[in-house]
């Protein structure tokens, strides 16, 4: 029997300060022992893909910008600054910052949410060609773009978490 408190504990912040995913999961019963990484995924995401419009957009919303002013204060997940570590955008060059600070704001002042990518496997030059591509699509494409990273940005999370399949 998965124990509640335990699950939302480990799995609550896998979809980016929104534990009503995990919840929401539970409650449908949709997660099933034992715990794999593909197991909890398909649970959480089935539960992110039902959440209203809104909901998802809180999702998206609650991510940080990439090399953005939360990871320049501190201020990020230890998954986020990992993540972005991982990808070396805790080491941009002046201009880099000046170019990714650039692309947030027009990406975001766009969308209403910031830029999302899975970096992990990424360089800095494949994160800033994404994001170049990305801010040229339309509200309707990007909104699903951006939801399915946020879809392996959790997988990622998971299979650091559990075992596979």
């Amino acid at each position: 029997m998965i124990d509640r408190a335990d699950f939302l504990d480990r799995f609550g912040g896998v979809f980016e300060h929104s534990p009503f995913i995990a919840e929401r999961a539970l409650d449908a019963d949709a997660v099933a022992e034992p715990l794999t990484a593909s197991g909890v995924h398909a649970a959480l995401t089935d539960a992110f893909r039902k959440a209203s419009h809104s909901e998802q957009l809180g999702v998206l919303v609650a991510h940080p910008d990439l090399a953005g002013k939360l990871a320049i204060a501190g201020g990020l997940t230890e998954d986020s600054r990992k993540e972005q570590a991982g990808a070396g955008l805790d080491r941009l060059t002046p201009a880099e910052h000046a170019r990714f600070t650039e692309l947030n704001t027009a990406y975001t002042e766009k969308y209403g949410f910031p830029f999302i990518i899975a970096v992990k496997g990424l360089t800095k030059d494949d994160i800033l060609e994404a994001f170049e591509a990305r801010v040229g699509n339309s509200a309707e494409v990007e909104f699903e773009t951006a939801k399915t990273q946020v879809e392996r940005i959790a997988l990622l999370r998971l299979t650091a978490l559990l075992p596979g399949d």
